[in-house]
């Protein structure tokens, strides 16, 4: 299959991944109503193209927490990354390095901090949920200090799991999960050779090294559904400000009076996102959301954004609405199932073109320049 287009990576991870991964990444929650608005929503934003406008010289650098990026762009922590490539964490951060962008490793991946860390020549960012078991907590904050990570992303909008459908019908989840799993994977033997075969160990290896002994695809629903912590409330989260002496970034903010609870509590950034459609169904989508938020902490703090993003365009418009910088979960992952390192490097090259045009386009030298005065009403 030709790769032309940010979006084709996705048919192409379609055709390669067993169903219950290429499902449990592309699904979301209830009907997925959420899940195509942040799509359609985001590319009904239009914008206004200006001509003659002497835009040879382009800077498409980011600046967020005192470091410059080489793009607007950062790749979200994606649980099970591991299981899409072989070591697909490592990959993924070696290929956000190689583009001078962020990697957050997320909790639940499949490679440990650790091995993710030391493949790497740069620091990366790392993602923590809010979850019962706090010595759990302070034991990989802890490890992820140690290990140099420098920006925590701290994931707020996971209370309880979203009512996923999908997975039950796919085989991720339901009865006989197991038997579909291995049955799926015979029938893609390209990754069964790939991922299923040399990309062991199958664990989440964060948590494993926190209990002594392996959590594996098995115990993940299992484990994340008996630690998320429903009664968890700003006051609680104290002492993770306390303990954590760098940036935090706050994701999973929808609302301006939480972005405003956020800055509040201390926070120096938040990611405008409703989990890319997998939570509530029926929340607003990141696009429609974002304005609002931006409104009202813009300039004090950094705004993220992530949910539909699958094009350079989408990032732009984004950075349009509001956003000082994006994070890239499914795209990406796509592109790592297809083509592993590479293949996120492509998408990065590809996405860059795409803004480099629309920079062009819409008459702008720098992306600090890019704005609502950019969107046609």
């Amino acid at each position: 299959m030709i790769i032309s287009s940010a979006t084709d990576f996705r048919e192409a991870a379609r055709r390669k991944l067993p169903p219950f991964l290429f499902h449990y990444l592309d699904g979301g929650a209830g009907a997925e109503q959420t899940l195509e608005a942040n799509v359609s929503d985001l590319q009904q934003v239009k914008l206004r193209q200006r001509v003659l406008r002497g835009s040879e010289e382009l800077d498409l650098s980011a600046q967020w927490f005192g470091k410059r990026y080489g793009l607007p762009i950062a790749l979200a922590p994606v649980g099970l990354t591991g299981m899409y490539a072989r070591r697909g964490e490592v990959q993924a951060a070696r290929a956000a390095c190689a583009r001078d962008i962020p990697f957050i490793q997320s909790t639940v991946s499949v490679c440990p901090l650790a091995e993710v860390a030391g493949a790497v020549d740069k620091p990366i960012w790392f993602q923590l949920y809010v979850l019962k078991d706090r010595s759990f907590m302070r034991d990989v904050l802890q490890r992820a200090k140690a290990l140099g990570a420098t920006t925590l992303v701290f994931t707020v909008d996971m209370p309880v799991p979203g009512a996923r459908y999908r997975d039950a019908h796919s085989g991720m989840s339901g009865p006989n999960g197991p038997m579909r799993r291995v049955w799926q994977a015979m029938w893609h033997p390209q990754w069964a050779w790939d991922v299923g075969l040399f990309g062991r160990p199958h664990d989440l290896g964060n948590i494993s090294a926190y209990r002594g002994h392996a959590t594996g695809l098995a115990d993940y629903i299992g484990w994340l559904g008996a630690n998320f912590d429903p009664a968890i409330a700003w006051h609680d989260l104290q002492w993770i400000r306390d303990e954590w002496d760098g940036p935090m970034v706050i994701k999973g903010i929808l609302e301006p009076d939480d972005a405003r609870d956020a800055l509040s509590f201390g926070a120096d950034g938040i990611v405008v996102s409703n989990h890319g459609g997998r939570q509530l169904d029926g929340a607003l989508s990141t696009a429609r959301a974002l304005p609002a938020i931006a409104d009202a902490v813009k300039g004090k703090m950094t705004i993220f954004a992530d949910g539909g993003a699958r094009t350079g365009t989408d990032v732009f418009r984004l950075l349009a609405l509001g956003a000082d910088g994006v994070l890239l979960g499914r795209a990406f992952v796509y592109a790592l199932a297809v083509q592993g390192q590479a293949g996120v490097e492509k998408l990065l090259a590809i996405m860059e073109k795409d803004i480099r045009t629309n920079m062009v386009l819409t008459g702008v030298k720098s992306l600090s320049e890019v704005g609502p005065h950019l969107l046609t009403r």
